[in-house]
């Protein structure tokens, strides 16, 4: 199956949602060419709002529009959206618990060549400190189609995390998407990864390669950061014994940090992480810079061949 964009996806989602449901509208800050809510603009002229550069003041109109029964899907990149808007989303949505679902485009440092200044590396760990909202980074674009019908018919806050570039498949044929469960997309005695967003299908391909050489490798797609699949989390940690994350985001806040909580509660087993570290990233090509920081299927199975290690030492 050829690469697809999740933010195309989503951009043509949103017309098969505004014709179901006249209660929809949507909310971009002079982005919709990148963001893709431009196909909602052209069909639904009536209902799409175009704030300019405020993005602070969008969040707070989304509020105002959710208040009166109105169901907002407010778009610009994952950067502003995050930290731009943080006092306005924390306020005006995580108080209240608003029916908002901020998608958000150019998530990661996969945005590439827009540079340090527009990557979201934190974006994650911001929301996740959110109480109520619900976090989703799908792992494809079959993925991200099914998660934005979720979150239409889910109410309360979402942040939907979605990167710039074509990604591979990793669903081919259908996608089981349920907010707050993972999909164990292989199984393995062995070890454990857990990935989520472009990260998933690496961890497959490092899966592949660890095949080869005998490791039988768990794969999990954790899709859903909050709320977290816990029961899938501990059930790994008991039947595998070793535990590797991967994910474009730095490496305290995010899916890292909250599976390392949950298996802590029932069994701390040997965990590694494939993620940026403490660092921002640089301007360049997409995949160069995935290359560059260590954000690769490579470097995903010498973490789970680390961490079968440390278990063999355990043992």
């Amino acid at each position: 199956m050829e690469e697809l964009a999740p933010r195309e996806v989503y951009g043509k989602s949103l017309i098969a949602l505004g014709r179901q449901n006249p209660d929809i509208v949507v909310l971009d800050a002079d982005l919709s060419p990148s963001t893709m809510t431009h196909y909602f603009a052209s069909e639904f002229p009536q209902r799409f709002f175009d704030c300019g550069l405020a993005e602070q003041n969008m969040i707070s109109i989304a509020a105002g529009l959710a208040a009166s029964g109105k169901i907002p899907f407010v778009s610009t990149f994952a950067v502003f959206a995050a930290c731009r808007c943080f006092d306005q989303v924390r306020i005006c949505l995580s108080q209240t618990k608003l029916n908002v679902k901020i998608v958000a485009s150019h998530g990661g440092i996969s945005v590439g060549e827009d540079g340090i200044s527009h990557q979201a590396i934190e974006d994650l760990a911001l929301y996740c400190a959110l109480p109520g909202f619900t976090v989703i980074v799908p792992a494809d674009a079959m993925e991200t189609a099914e998660a934005i019908k979720a979150v239409a018919d889910t109410h309360g806050p979402v942040y939907v995390r979605l990167g710039r570039p074509k990604v591979p498949a990793v669903y081919f044929e259908s996608c089981s998407f349920a907010i707050g469960k993972s999909v164990t997309l292989r199984e393995g005695k062995d070890v454990t990864i857990i990935a989520t967003g472009i990260m998933v299908a690496r961890a497959l391909e490092a899966s592949n390669y660890l095949a080869e050489q005998g490791v039988e490798c768990r794969v999990i797609n954790m899709s859903t950061i909050n709320p977290l699949d816990e029961q899938a989390i501990i059930s790994a940690s008991l039947e595998t014994g070793a535990l590797v994350v991967a994910e474009e985001h730095i490496a305290h806040g995010g899916l890292g940090s909250r599976v390392a909580m949950a298996s802590s509660k029932v069994k701390p087993v040997p965990m590694e992480y494939v993620n940026l570290g403490e660092r921002y990233g640089a301007s360049g090509k997409s995949s160069e810079l995935l290359q560059r920081y260590g954000l690769t299927d490579k470097e995903i199975a010498k973490a789970a061949k680390k961490a079968i290690e440390r278990k063999k030492q355990l043992s």
